[in-house]
């Protein structure tokens, strides 16, 4: 099996090619994330010798598209398919001022969240640097583009992988992706975002929030368990924000569940004294999902509370006819039965 390029960072390129010309390294990095070639032979600032050389050993590394579903919305599900098969989820929304792209992190996802249809697949792997930003690749960036990684996977269990990818798809030279337009959720693991806060290069941190006690995030997010919700909010405290930056909280609305004044006012408190904003969701249902999405009354009354205290958006469903919606994502090579938006 060839070998992909893709992930490779300038260093990595530069021991690649030692017995080349020192600028051959650097050519071969633009043609990968400026010029975004998909076959060496595209490569043509380099020499034909040595594309063929390099072709007998590697390639691109590009993935290769399963399937593509798009919305009624404009909203596209990519299944991408990975050199051995595997397949992971990308979605594309495109809007009037920006375009998103949400990628997968990992093949599957460890973490047991009970309201989300990723959980159901387990964690099968770990994608590298090079499978993350192909995944960028893939649906074209453009010069508006945000990038979340908030699709199939928890980041921070994937960080090396992640913060590589990063530092790619955020070089000058490269993608040149602004860091601002980079965010990254996580589900909580405190180590994690403690290594987070030390790298020079990162993106914008958002938490997965979902409950507003201790004993609720356990029943909903059991990985509260090891992170428990006190420290996680500590652990955000004290985490190193640019000037520019804000922390987010994503919380997902569940309906009789985490959705009452009580709750928001405890999410009031909890989120007192951090530099914040929150994004609400509701609910997007999936088969099997044991719970129901909030009546739209009761989610404006959920962040009228919040949104006395700190910035509160809801967030719009994207993609419900394709299962392409936050929590959603789970490899399905078929589109499931629609399901239409109960909030707007």
């Amino acid at each position: 099996m060839l070998s992909p390029l893709l992930g490779l960072e300038i260093a990595d390129l530069e021991a690649l090619l030692a017995d080349e010309r020192k600028y051959r390294a650097r050519q071969l990095y633009e043609a990968l994330y400026r010029q975004r070639i998909s076959s060496l032979g595209a490569a043509t600032a380099l020499p034909e010798e040595l594309r063929q050389r390099l072709g007998a050993a590697y390639c691109v590394g590009l993935p290769e598209q399963a399937a593509c579903f798009e919305s009624v919305d404009g909203t596209r599900r990519y299944l991408l398919r990975l050199a051995d098969l595997r397949t992971v989820e990308t979605v594309w929304m495109p809007e009037e001022d920006r375009d998103t792209a949400c990628i997968s992190t990992q093949v599957g996802c460890a973490v047991d969240c009970r309201f989300c249809l990723t959980a159901r697949l387990g964690l099968e792997r770990n994608l590298t640097a090079g499978e993350i930003v192909g995944q960028v690749l893939h649906v074209g960036p453009s010069e508006r583009l945000n990038i979340v990684m908030m699709g199939q996977g928890e980041p921070l269990l994937n960080l090396t992988q992640v913060l590589k990818a990063t530092r790619l798809l955020t070089d000058p030279t490269g993608l040149a992706i602004s860091p601002r337009r980079v965010t990254l959720s996580t589900s909580g693991i405190i180590p994690g975002i403690e290594g987070l806060a030390r790298e020079p290069v990162r993106p914008k941190l958002a938490i997965s929030l979902n409950a507003s006690t201790e004993e609720q995030r356990c029943e909903l997010m059991p990985i509260t368990r090891k992170y428990h919700l006190a420290d996680l909010i500590e652990t955000c405290r004290r985490y190193p924000l640019r000037s520019w930056e804000r922390l987010t909280f994503e919380y997902v609305l569940l309906k009789g569940v985490n959705d009452s004044d009580a709750d928001a006012r405890r999410v009031v408190r909890l989120l007192a004294h951090l530099k914040c904003k929150v994004n609400l969701i509701a609910l997007n249902p999936g088969p099997g999902i044991p719970f129901e999405t909030p009546d739209p009354e009761r989610v404006l009354a959920f962040q009228t509370i919040l949104k006395k205290s700190f910035p509160c958006f809801l967030r719009t469903p994207r993609g419900l006819d394709v299962y392409a919606a936050c929590g959603q994502l789970k490899k399905m090579g078929e589109p499931l039965p629609p399901i239409l938006p109960t909030v707007s």
